[in-house]
């Protein structure tokens, strides 16, 4: 199977890699010559464009920053140079609206589109256990799960299209809000002398056990993977959260619906972000709460 790999920033270079350790051709493109080369070193082909990275393709995988890059890769570079048989699956975080205008245009040129949005951060594109989200035609469904394998864990056809950029924002919403739970508990135990670690171990075995506790604590030493053990380096920037609870709060404004903790969230992590942490993992927001961002080096 040929796969073209469009978009090889943190999560899409983990991603193409595990298609090439797959055994499939990887044909990689990304406007950044250091990340094409890497993708080289892991086994990928460099293209010059994305045209040529998709001319030949059996399947067409997107990871872009935002909705509108979506909108101009497929109508400028996708649509009318791959073939019109390629599975084109964008697994970027983008508004539901433009997921599904692309898919029209996909659709009125004769391709197969699926918008499959992952969760899992860098650690689980680089495992290859990334939860990928899926909107897509139920009969495509089947050929959308061979593509993703190499990369998966768990692929959830979450409806039509769209349907995975709305199950992606709404958890991402929901993971946002509960990190700011966790780290103003933390903060809060700590204040009243008890240890963040010793809080992680009733925490993790009691009512109030979530992913953010058991998966990411964000105080350094009891999850060891997770981005506090290595100054809130790498994970899941807070850039990149900001940006998908502004998604959420844009959709609930059209949808009329009412999301007061998403709306804080929000705010809290727009604050950190503008303070210069947005390169930071978005679980950092624990030493804004604590008072101790002097702890982490700040980067913009």
């Amino acid at each position: 199977m040929k796969i073209a790999f469009i978009g090889l920033g943190n999560m899409g270079s983990g991603m193409a890699a595990n298609q090439a350790r797959a055994g499939r051709e990887v044909i990689a493109f990304d406007l950044s010559r250091e990340a094409l080369d890497r993708a080289v070193e892991a086994g990928c082909l460099a293209a010059g464009s994305v045209s040529e990275a998709v001319a030949d393709a059996d399947a067409v995988i997107t990871m872009l920053p935002a909705g509108p890059h979506v909108l101009k890769v497929y109508t400028d570079q996708v649509l009318g140079h791959a073939r019109t048989d390629a599975l084109l699956i964008d697994c970027s975080t983008i508004d539901v609206e433009t997921a599904r205008k692309v898919a029209g245009l996909a659709a009125n040129e004769g391709y197969s589109f699926a918008d499959a949005p992952v969760s899992g951060g860098t650690a689980a594109a680089d495992a290859g256990t990334l939860a990928f989200m899926v909107g897509c035609d139920e009969d495509a469904f089947s050929r959308i799960e061979t593509v993703l394998e190499p990369m998966s864990r768990a692929t959830i056809r979450a409806g039509g299209h769209g349907a995975g950029q709305a199950a992606k924002i709404c958890n991402n919403m929901l993971l946002g809000i509960s990190m700011i739970g966790t780290c103003e508990a933390i903060a809060l135990a700590e204040r009243l002398g008890l240890e963040p670690e010793r809080f992680f171990e009733i925490a993790s075995k009691s009512s109030g056990q979530c992913w953010s506790v058991t998966s990411y604590y964000p105080w350094p030493g009891p999850v060891p993977a997770a981005p506090s053990n290595r100054g809130y380096e790498g994970g899941f920037a807070t850039a990149m959260m900001l940006k998908d609870l502004k998604l959420a709060q844009d959709a609930a404004a059209k949808a009329g619906a009412t999301t007061p903790l998403g709306a804080q969230a929000e705010a809290t992590y727009a604050l950190f972000d503008r303070l210069g942490y947005g390169g930071k993992d978005f679980s950092a927001v624990l030493q804004l709460l604590r008072g101790r961002l002097a702890e982490i080096g700040q980067q913009d």
